[in-house]
């Protein structure tokens, strides 16, 4: 049954391909790890430095806003979104998570464009240090692979 069945996925070869990155100020000691880390994903695949263009914002709640700004120009085949929300004890937390990832699906929705969810939503110091590159491995790595395959997958459909 399968051999009839076409199936299109992406890849990871970042060659040709204009990458923009979106990066919080806030949290800077994790940010900075995840914004290494995503670069580096992406020159290992074949980006160039001179595609590769970062956005800082102060915090993760602007990230949404630069993410659209960026994609309107439509001179990008991905963008990768990068911050970090560490819950404290008032509901601050939910807002800026919930507002940060609404808003940058409604701007790959809109745009029809590929946006690494690299904004990691975590309850300690301790847990954002792991998912930036200690034991949970690196999510500015992996969301900006994420956004390179889908872009390369997008590609495809359109051919």
């Amino acid at each position: 049954m399968t051999d009839s069945v076409k199936t299109i996925e992406g890849d990871l070869n970042a060659r040709g391909l204009r990458f923009g990155i979106v990066a919080a100020q806030f949290n800077e000691l994790i940010v900075d790890r995840l914004v290494d880390a995503a670069i580096a994903a992406l020159r290992k695949h074949g980006a160039e430095p001179s595609d590769i263009t970062v956005a800082r914002v102060p915090g993760a709640f602007e990230i949404p806003l630069v993410v659209s700004k960026m994609a309107a120009t439509r001179r990008f085949d991905a963008i990768v979104a990068l911050g970090c929300v560490i819950r404290g004890a008032t509901p601050h937390f939910d807002y800026v998570a919930g507002e940060a990832a609404g808003g940058l699906t409604a701007a790959s929705l809109k745009y029809e464009l590929p946006i690494g969810f690299g904004v990691l939503t975590v309850d300690t110091i301790e847990q954002a240090l792991e998912r930036a590159g200690t034991k949970a491995g690196n999510k500015g790595a992996d969301a900006a692979l994420a956004a390179l395959e889908t872009a390369t997958l997008l590609r495809r459909i359109e051919q």
